[in-house]
């Protein structure tokens, strides 16, 4: 009970950032799109950052889990088109609905309802990605 606590804490923990940072902000989200405020890409850029100092910190020093277990990441496929149409698609789906996966969840603890639509959506999409996925092209 005390490990759900924790990611419950630090999960409002990031939804606060989220939303005082303004970065689950649909206006600042329009403006990323139409390249007229730096902010977004900003965020997201030292996000990139340190995501990559993180993951090599991790994989050069062999660290463990907070539970001693081995934190194992394994290599991707080198693939251009995967990630081109699947970035696209996660492009497209973003600037339509104004908000990415986890600020669509900053916004509903927000007080914005309308955003269920786009989680119920979202939610759709996944399972039927998880149906086709053996058909598709990987």
């Amino acid at each position: 009970m005390k490990k759900y606590l924790t990611y419950l804490s630090i999960g409002i923990l990031i939804g606060i950032t989220l939303f005082k940072s303004e970065a689950a902000s649909w206006f600042r989200i329009y403006e990323m799109f139409k390249f007229q405020a730096f902010h977004m890409y900003g965020i997201i850029g030292s996000a990139l950052f340190l995501g990559i100092i993180f993951i090599q910190i991790i994989k050069r020093k062999n660290l463990k889990s907070f539970y001693k277990e081995a934190i194992v990441i394994p290599a991707k496929e080198k693939s251009f088109y995967r990630y081109f149409i699947g970035g696209t698609i996660f492009g497209l789906g973003w600037a339509l609905a104004g908000a990415c996966p986890g600020p669509m969840y900053v916004l509903l603890g927000a007080g914005f309802f309308n955003i269920l639509v786009v989680i119920a959506f979202a939610l759709l999409g996944t399972y039927l990605y998880g149906v086709f996925k053996n058909k598709l092209p990987h």
